[in-house]
């Protein structure tokens, strides 16, 4: 495969992931501009990547105005600064790889789509769960029949009571008015995975779910804004310096580029990522159940919830001959003829999402190198198809449970569009 050219928008956690792939296969892909509005990963990315100072950009729009620069464009900002800078990458004819939710807004998520069929150039949205050895092997067993036909499939998303703190009450998408509701920020990823897994329409969805605990009538007697400082803190299991300074080390890094003890505890002062979790401008649910229809009658559940002690998936596939069950890198396969238990390990992936990062990359390239006009796996197409499932189940949600039609859902916001 010949080396292709990339330009990346928004240098945060999530595009270091992704581009972390040039620097370990540099014959596949170059990165040739960046743009990051924060000075210090600007300056960072550019180093590892040996980018010139007039190839670093501090905006989308300084990056877009200039002819196009590469091959591929790889869009990792915030998720209300996705739709701009990918309508205008697509039409400068890059080929796009943008991080998921596509965005919150319904229609901006169709104008995409449209967009990438009227440039004739693909838009792979980041639905990394796809590209992983583990998911990527309970999709072939389906398909190879080892179960039959699947009638129901049940799915929990363990968040962690950690990774819900630090991301969903003190971080980037703890409120939806700034970011993605969580079903979508967190979430879109499972709404694809089931769909792709089943393989057939959603005709509807029902949701319940809300702020149980994170709330200001639940902080504890004594405690204070910050947990710098506070009283409590000590017995607080969301304790941010607990995390930070110890097993969550790693995420610091979403307030700080200097791992040292001074400037975690400094960042812990200074951001919202210090903030008691009781105290934050938090709204998004911290638990959520979604039912599901799909055509020919089968059924999926899927729960999200972010008390638990380790982030994880689980998930129970049910057949008309077997069943799968699937939870940390294990798969195990059981037959209803011959009773046969067949168990699947999957290594452990040294790449983020369980290889995901690494897989979605390299399949990208792939598709770029060899595009004929043909969808990739995790299409703007496809992923539109997901999404719908996660704004139809919040708008479910948001009105006690209400069953949405898919078709009813789509057609008026096509009206809209």
């Amino acid at each position: 495969m010949k080396q292709l050219t990339a330009i990346l928008i928004g240098a945060g956690a999530r595009g270091e992931a992704y581009a972390h792939y040039a620097l370990d296969y540099p014959h596949e892909l170059k990165f040739v501009a960046v743009a990051e509005s924060n000075s210090e990963r600007l300056s960072k990315f550019a180093e590892q990547h040996g980018i010139p100072a007039e190839r670093q950009y501090t905006s989308w729009e300084q990056i877009l105005e200039e002819p196009q620069l590469a091959d591929i464009a790889i869009i990792s900002t915030q998720d209300r600064m996705h739709y701009e800078p990918t309508l205008k990458a697509l039409k400068n004819k890059y080929h796009v790889m943008l991080e998921k939710p596509m965005s919150p807004d319904p229609g901006e998520c169709i104008e995409m789509e449209w967009a990438a069929k009227e440039n004739g150039r693909l838009l792979t949205i980041c639905h990394v769960l796809r590209y992983t050895p583990f998911w990527s092997s309970i999709k072939r067993l389906i398909t190879e029949g080892r179960i039959g036909e699947v009638v129901s499939i049940q799915l929990n998303e363990n968040v962690g009571y950690w990774h819900m703190a630090h991301s969903f009450v003190r971080g980037n998408w703890n409120n939806s008015d700034n970011s993605s509701p969580m079903i979508l920020a967190k979430s879109c990823h499972d709404m694809d995975v089931l769909s792709w897994l089943m393989d057939q329409s959603c005709l509807r969805v029902s949701s319940y779910g809300s702020l149980k605990h994170f709330h200001s009538s639940n902080a504890p007697e004594g405690s204070s804004d910050t947990c710098i400082g506070c009283a409590i803190e000590a017995s607080c299991p969301y304790s941010a310096p607990r995390f930070y300074l110890g097993e969550g080390k790693a995420w610091a890094r979403h307030f700080t580029e200097d791992l040292t003890r001074e400037n975690i505890v400094k960042g812990l002062k200074e951001t919202n990522y210090g903030r008691c979790v009781y105290k934050s401008d938090n709204n998004v649910v911290d638990h959520q159940v979604v039912n599901m229809e799909f055509t020919g009658g089968a059924t999926a559940t899927f729960s999200m919830c972010g008390f638990t002690r380790h982030q994880e998936r689980r998930i129970q596939i049910m057949g008309t001959k077997g069943e799968i069950r699937g939870e940390e890198g294990k798969i195990k396969v059981m037959d209803f003829v011959t009773h046969e238990d067949t168990e699947i390990q999957i290594p452990e992936q040294m790449s983020g999402h369980g290889g995901g990062d690494t897989g979605i990359v390299r399949s990208f390239l792939k598709e770029v190198c060899g595009y004929n006009g043909s969808e990739s796996l995790t299409s703007a197409s496809a992923s539109v198809r997901s999404h719908l499932m996660a704004f139809a189940a919040e708008q479910s949600r948001l009105n006690n449970g209400q069953s949405i039609e898919l078709d009813d859902f789509y057609k008026k916001l096509l009206v809209q569009v």
